[in-house]
């Protein structure tokens, strides 16, 4: 796991730490750790600890729509580190952060631009 840096840090704005994001998604850490391999979470070093942006769980869920668009963005180049900073710079044609559009059920639109970033 990569080691997060500030800028990208403040963007976020809430964490989870690893045995939070578990007990989010009533799972195991191991699970966790697995959703962070298979591209349906982004993972990062805080203070020493893994951590998930809160952002990223829902009612017990990954975020519908998160993991097409990490895997679009991992496709396309991205680093995790990137693609993270992608998903919470504020975009005003969206209106908001591409995150912000996947959580309003918006992830077509937002897998389509993140797709145009590759050519």
């Amino acid at each position: 796991m990569t080691q997060i840096d500030p800028e990208t840090d403040a963007l976020v704005g809430e964490w989870l730490t690893l045995r939070e994001a578990a007990k989010a998604l009533d799972t195991s850490p191991n699970r966790v750790k697995q959703f962070i391999r298979d591209h349906k979470l982004l993972g990062f070093i805080r203070a020493g600890e893994l951590s998930i942006p809160a952002t990223f769980i829902r009612d017990g869920e990954v975020v519908k729509g998160l993991p097409g668009t990490l895997t679009v963005l991992a496709d396309c180049g991205f680093t995790d580190q990137e693609s993270l900073r992608w998903m919470f710079t504020p975009d005003d044609t969206l209106p908001g952060a591409p995150i912000d559009a996947i959580r309003a059920d918006r992830g077509t639109e937002v897998r389509r631009r993140a797709q145009a970033l590759a050519f």
